[in-house]
């Protein structure tokens, strides 16, 4: 692995990563899990933190080992073959495409309260254009970029967590301190251990979209101090942000009173008459899912070059520049499809194929996991002795176990079922693509042998 004289630094690779994991699902998702699971909810952070360590470490470990392009899809097919390698790359792909472009459609609705005059198809348009234009700009210009976006929603919840404390210490001028608020006539487990249990999975969605940092690893400067360090930048930020600003909205509001068309926060100042935070609030709202776009596109065209490289996508895609560009400019193209299809194919329909998102993420996490388990077990300590997976094999074994479950219990949580059954269709369907192919390949060359 060759040192790079220029790249991207740990903290912006941090930036990058915490601009596409923060987003919508913790400023409008979170809600759901937080009504499900009560004030027990921050040890379902922690926990799902703690989870997303072992994950990121384990991709981490292979990472500095042995920079590549395409990083987890491309380990995986080291470790399982071009089978697996073809399957986990579209999966993923395809399940933030259109996850991607159902927040095309969200974050639209939003933008229309300013822009009446602007229909939601166009405005979805205008902004996947944009996304995509600003991502050919290369990997430098749009990390100060996305540090920029980031930082806002960062700053947001400081800002929450601040008001928070101003609310529960009695600071504000004129008004009593709340202290512990409404904890005290909370019950710490509302819908039983099945309650916090089935917030996992949303929680888990929350920190979501972390692998970045794998498929950026091509562009760190020095990779092999820059990338664990970025890791732990984003463990740490990630965890002590999230639980801090859900333990301190807690006494502020009823738990019951949450529901998924309000932020929690949102919801959680209203409630105490900070009626001017809870607007802005509500615009970093549209700032959160903006990043998490840019930074999603930025990974889904060096996904797509990596395909291209090993033939498991047309020729015309591969691109051998610094800048992926036919890979993201493809990227856009099919998130326009998919905003379309929000537009024409039945809402069922449209909704059963974007709750694959979620699973797709899933599906790498496991990938990433048990890659890292054969990899580990055929090489050891990557690289020079220095692993950084601690309690490997058993950390491991916890973490697998932990993705296959909150897999399982997919159908437990209201339209995550319809999840589970479209990402297995996908699986299905990518897998039986690449044997129909292999074995044309197979034939074509046995017949011209003739």
């Amino acid at each position: 692995m060759e040192k790079r004289d220029k790249g991207l630094s740990p903290w912006q690779l941090t930036m990058l990563a915490l601009g596409t994991v923060v987003g919508g699902s913790f400023f409008l998702g979170s809600a759901i899990a937080i009504r499900s699971a009560g004030p027990s909810i921050l040890l379902g952070y922690i926990l799902v933190g703690g989870l997303v360590y072992l994950i990121l470490f384990a991709l981490s470990e292979m990472t500095v080992a042995d920079t590549v392009e395409g990083s987890f899809r491309t380990f995986a097919e080291r470790a399982f073959g071009s089978g697996v390698g073809f399957v986990v790359g579209w999966i993923y792909w395809t399940g933030l495409i259109l996850a991607m472009s159902s927040e095309a459609i969200a974050v639209s609705v939003f933008l229309r309260v300013w822009f009446p005059q602007i229909s939601i198809p166009l405005l979805g348009t205008i902004i996947i254009i944009t996304i995509t234009l600003l991502n050919l700009l290369g990997a430098d210009k749009l990390s100060k970029l996305e540090s920029g976006l980031a930082a806002v929603k960062l700053l947001a919840i400081v800002g929450f967590i601040v008001l928070a404390l101003a609310l529960i210490f009695g600071i504000f001028p004129g008004r009593d301190a709340i202290g512990i608020g409404v904890l005290d006539n909370e019950s710490i487990l509302p819908e039983g251990l099945p309650g916090l249990a089935g917030s996992l999975l949303i929680v888990m969605f929350t920190y979501a979209g972390f692998e970045i940092i794998g498929l950026a690893s091509t562009e760190a400067y020095d990779p092999h101090r820059t990338i664990p360090r970025a890791i732990l930048y984003t463990v740490l930020g990630l965890v002590g942000l999230y639980t801090l600003a859900i333990g301190f909205l807690l006494p502020l509001i009823p738990t019951s009173y949450l529901n998924e068309e309000v932020s929690p926060l949102v919801a959680a100042l209203k409630v105490n008459g900070i009626y001017w935070a809870a607007n802005i609030i509500n615009v970093v709202l549209v700032t959160a899912i903006l990043s998490t776009m840019l930074a999603a596109t930025f990974g889904l065209g060096r996904m797509m070059r990596s395909l291209a490289d090993e033939g498991y996508a047309p020729l015309f895609l591969r691109d051998k520049g610094d800048i992926p560009y036919k890979g993201i400019i493809f990227s856009g193209l099919a998130m326009l499809i998919g905003l379309g299809l929000g537009f024409i194919l039945p809402k069922k329909i449209y909704l059963f194929l974007v709750s694959s998102g979620g699973f797709s993420l899933l599906f790498t996490y496991l990938i990433i996991l048990a890659t890292h388990y054969k990899f580990r077990k055929k090489h050891g300590c990557p690289p020079k002795g220095k692993c950084q997976l601690p309690g490997y094999p058993y950390t491991s074994w916890i973490a697998i176990t932990a993705v296959l479950t909150i897999i399982i219990t997919m159908p437990l949580i209201p339209g995550q079922g319809e999840g589970l059954f479209a990402g297995l269709i996908f699986v299905t369907l990518y897998a039986t693509i690449y044997l129909v192919a292999k074995y044309i390949k197979k034939y074509s060359a046995n017949f011209h042998r003739r």
